[in-house]
Parts: C-alpha cells; sequence; structure tokens
C-alpha cells in the first residue's frame, strides 16, 4: 500500500460525489428540523445509519413520537437498507483484500455513493491500493453528510417544500446518471431494463412494499439473465 492511496479516494469524493451527496443531506437536515427534533439527532442519525432510507424511516417514526414503538421502527430502517448487504457481497472481490480483517474499516462506508464509485473506479487501480481507496473515499463522503445534514438542520426555514423534495432526489438522480453512462457494458444496461420494467410493479401493489418488491424481481432478473448468458 503507498503511503498516498487514501488521497485519490478523498479527492474523487470532493468532486460530483460530494456535491451530490451535501444536496441530499441537506434536505435530510431541513426534515430533522421540521420533525421537530434537534441536530445531535440529525448528525448522528447521519453517521450511526448512513443510509438514507432508513434515515428518513427514524425521523418519521421519531417525530410522530414512535407511536409504533421503537422496535417497529428500528425494523423499518434495516429493511430499507437491506440494500446494503448485496452491494457488500459484490464489493467484496473488487477490493481484493488480502485478510478479510483489512476489510472490515471499509464496512461502515459500503452505502450507495461510495460503492457506485468504487465499482467504477476500482478496477483501474492497484490492488494493495483500493482498500485505501475506498476508506478515503468514504469517510470523506461520511464527513460531507454529517455536516451537509448539519447545515440543512439550520438552513430548513431558508428551504420550502419544494426545494427540499427537489435536493433528497440529487444524490439518486446521480446514481442514475452514472448507469447511464454505462449503458454500453451488458451488467449495467441489463440492471437499468430489467428494474424499468420492473418498476410497473409498483402501480399494482401497495405502497408499503411496492418499491421494495419492484427492485427485488428487477435486480433478479438482470442476475439471472446475466447469469444465462454469462456476461459480466
Amino acid at each position: 500500500m503507498t503511503s498516498n492511496a487514501f488521497l485519490p479516494g478523498l479527492r474523487e469524493a470532493l468532486g460530483a460525489p460530494g456535491i451530490a451527496m451535501a444536496a441530499t443531506f441537506l434536505a435530510f437536515g431541513a426534515a430533522v428540523q421540521e420533525a421537530g427534533l434537534s441536530p445531535g439527532w440529525a448528525v448522528l442519525a447521519c453517521w450511526g445509519i448512513y443510509g438514507m432510507p432508513g434515515q428518513l424511516v427514524l425521523v418519521q417514526a421519531a417525530g410522530a413520537g414512535w407511536t409504533g414503538g421503537v422496535g417497529i421502527a428500528v425494523l423499518g430502517a434495516v429493511a430499507v437498507n437491506a440494500r446494503f448487504l448485496p452491494m457488500a457481497v459484490s464489493i467484496t472481490p473488487v477490493l481484493s483484500a488480502r485478510s478479510r480483517w483489512r476489510l472490515l474499516p471499509a464496512v461502515p462506508f459500503i452505502a450507495v455513493t461510495p460503492w457506485a464509485a468504487a465499482m467504477r473506479a476500482l478496477p483501474a487501480v492497484d490492488r494493495p491500493d483500493r482498500v485505501p481507496w475506498f476508506l478515503g473515499f468514504g469517510l470523506t463522503s461520511w464527513m460531507v453528510a454529517g455536516f451537509a445534514s448539519l447545515a440543512g438542520f439550520h438552513l430548513a426555514g431558508a428551504l420550502g417544500p419544494e426545494a427540499r423534495a427537489g435536493l433528497l432526489f440529487v444524490n439518486p438522480l446521480y446514481y442514475a446518471l452514472l448507469l447511464a453512462a454505462d449503458l454500453d457494458r451488458p451488467a449495467p444496461r441489463r440492471a437499468v431494463l430489467c428494474g424499468a420494467a420492473a418498476a410497473a410493479l409498483a402501480w399494482l401493489l401497495p405502497a408499503s412494499v411496492a418499491l421494495l418488491a419492484a427492485g427485488l424481481v428487477g435486480g433478479t432478473a438482470a442476475f439471472l439473465i446475466g447469469r444465462r448468458h454469462g456476461a459480466g
């Protein structure tokens, strides 16, 4: 591992990914303020969970006084952030760590933005430098998210409902653009096409399970098609 292997990941995170991350978490901080919670709650929820859907589940539950119980809220947050498991499985061989213990520091930073950036960038990075690169990117993104949440809390009065709703979609839009840039490759193309086809399920199923079911069906279909054709 080179002494500066951490720095390229840090610099990458401060570019377009950092802007998208900051915009989304500004909206999260404003949502926390609107729910009547504290700024410390915003930062701790962000840094402790580091997954926007799970954070929003807890904001909604806490803002309502935990009427359904803390356990139900926690289970809901775990369920909506369950997507991190397949991300962790898919990125593990890419990180190419000789020891599983070297992977442990990277685990807390496996989220959509670091994962997407790493899957694109790491194949071109020397294998011994991949974990440090990911740590540089992940830690920087994590810090940006926390401080943006705090800023959003204090700027909530300047952000109308439309602005907050728009900011929440900046990071998913960035992720969608990453996929679009890779449509010349079979795997991203399958993911986009199968996901778009499965999205129709969201109109047919109850709102509580529609998005999860559509993602599960679309992702499974893309995986099985890729496995059948032996494509990457």
